[in-house]
């Protein structure tokens, strides 16, 4: 990882036409009141300003904020077909076996059908097993419980994908 300061990467996100902009901070999240917390805090000194501010902001949406974020993720071990993002993110599932991502199918529309949106966790670096042992775990919360979790979950898929927008070369 680089360094927190400022990099070329920060640089061009800073300068960035405002509807190129809205577009980057929208494929890191799909909260359209996050992107404009993002977008009015430019620009940023640091990459731990961005994140911080990115923290800030998340922190502070709405229960149909953090609606729309969800609604930009597709179900863990159903990547969307063309997406490299969320196929990075979930390459712990790629090589799981046939019956692990039919036991994640079938928890994943539990949790749906408890929670009324995907179940959504910070994917990268997890592996199959460990996705389905975390829905298992979850779906005993409250929807309150759960609606925090979820806040701190997109939070972390944020601030990688933040950190990757601004440390691409």
């Amino acid at each position: 990882m680089t360094s927190r300061s400022s990099t070329p990467g920060l640089a061009r996100f800073n300068t960035l036409e405002k509807q190129a902009a809205v577009a980057a901070l929208h494929e890191a999240c799909a909260s359209a009141e996050w992107g404009r917390r993002l977008l009015a805090g430019r620009p940023y000194a640091t990459v731990d300003d961005l994140l911080a501010a990115s923290d800030a902001a998340m922190a502070e949406l709405t229960a149909e904020d953090l609606a729309e974020a969800m609604a930009g993720h597709p179900p863990i071990g159903r990547p969307t077909p063309g997406d490299a993002t969320s196929a990075r993110e979930q390459r712990g599932m790629a090589g799981a076996s046939d019956a692990l991502k039919a036991e994640m199918l079938e928890r994943n529309l539990a949790y749906q059908e408890k929670f009324g949106h995907v179940f959504l966790i910070c994917a990268t670096g997890r592996t199959g097993e460990q996705m389905r042992d975390a829905v298992a775990e979850r779906l005993g919360n409250t929807p309150e419980e759960e609606r925090e979790i979820v806040r701190v979950e997109l939070g972390k898929i944020n601030r990688i994908r933040l950190t990757r927008l601004v440390e691409e070369d």
